[in-house]
């Protein structure tokens, strides 16, 4: 499903303008991405967590040239989903 698909859905369901559900959607996600940005979780009762991975520095390799690199230490963001949204989709059956 694609952001528009989204929109498009949820003004469908509740007779909102796609113009306002769509400001609202690119809004919830620059809140996010903000917040993510400056350290911050984001936790969605019932749908899931945006939270920030630390990865160690570690050590890689270029097979095609034969090299060893480091890779430093960096954050990556992660969702990890609610634990009854999990069951949901386990028993949606599809």
């Amino acid at each position: 499903m694609t952001k528009a698909e989204i929109v498009a859905d949820v003004a469908n369901k509740t007779g909102v303008e796609k113009v306002a559900v769509q400001a609202v959607v690119e809004s919830f996600m620059e809140v996010v991405k903000d917040s993510m940005m400056n350290g911050e979780n984001v936790y969605l009762r019932g749908f899931g967590s945006f939270t920030i991975k630390r990865r160690a520095e570690k050590t890689g390799r270029n097979i095609s040239k034969n090299t060893t690199i480091i890779i430093p230490a960096h954050n990556i963001p992660a969702f990890k989903p609610a634990k009854t949204f999990v069951n949901q989709v386990k028993n949606s059956g599809k």
